[in-house]
């Protein structure tokens, strides 16, 4: 029987992250994924031009259906928007005991906003306590410790710790916004680092849809039954694959997507 993930987030009309970077990416890694939509934004590689939150009893509608009648392994929850929508797939997975992807989307590549402000605290108390992993880029982390960015490796761990006190099993921080010829990312599960993840940084504009990407990738793992450092470190590797070819797709005019597909057709 196939392995199931679902993507909890809004949609990106250009195709480069949200819901369809995330069923690329599970499909790439050969699991299916289901989807229950929180937004739809006017969005291409440029801007978010346009969000509308789709009805909380349409978002019900959408967990409930999926989850009474898909054997679910894993999700990845992305873009929720507001403190309501929040509240709203909380309340919808209360019963679900699988392994939860939390990505708090916040700003999207082309630096629009994609969650409220006002959201933020309801993210932190609500949401992140239930997270099998919690997945923040730097900024993202600082945001939710009312903290400032971190700008070393020990500031990193030090964070992830503290996204661990705040009720998250385990934090993948992404250090994409550090300096240096190497990103490092970092897995820490209470005071222990489970893994680090290093890859050369790369000199390109399209990395629209990595962190959508790489969290969906995660929980696609999780539901074949991986580990959660195997299940990363799966991630990580197509990740990284994607963005090395990002440039031949040649997609818009502004930040283009990463390749999902680069291991089934060349650019």
């Amino acid at each position: 029987m196939a392995k199931i993930a679902l993507t909890i987030a809004g949609s990106d009309s250009g195709g480069g992250a949200g819901i369809q970077a995330d069923l690329k990416a599970m499909s790439a890694l050969g699991v299916y994924g289901a989807s229950v939509i929180t937004a739809i934004t006017a969005q291409n590689t440029q801007a978010v031009t346009a969000v509308h939150g789709v009805p909380l009893d349409v978002v019900t509608a959408q967990i409930d259906a999926v989850l009474s009648d898909l054997d679910v392994g894993a999700i990845k929850i992305g873009m929720l928007a507001t403190p309501e929508i929040i509240t709203c797939v909380a309340d919808g997975l209360s019963g679900y005991k699988g392994p939860v992807v939390l990505d708090p989307v916040m700003i999207a590549k082309s630096g629009d906003a994609l969650l409220a402000e006002e959201a933020v605290a309801t993210l932190r108390d609500v949401l992140l306590p239930r997270a099998t992993l919690l997945t923040p880029n730097l900024p993202e982390a600082a945001c939710l410790l009312d903290a400032p960015v971190s700008s070393h490796h020990d500031e990193m761990i030090a964070q992830g710790k503290a996204l661990c006190d705040l009720g998250a099993s385990a934090v993948l921080v992404k250090g994409g916004h550090a300096e240096g010829e190497i990103c490092h990312d970092l897995l820490i599960a209470g005071d222990d680092i489970l893994g680090e993840y290093s890859a050369p940084r790369r000199n390109t504009k399209n990395t629209h849809g990595t962190g959508c990407t790489l969290s969906s990738s995660v929980a696609a793992g999780l539901a074949k039954g991986l580990a959660l450092p195997e299940a990363v470190r799966e991630a990580h590797e197509y990740l990284q694959g994607a963005i090395a070819v990002a440039d031949d797709l040649k997609i818009g005019h502004g930040h283009g997507p990463v390749h999902h597909f680069h291991r089934v057709w060349p650019a």
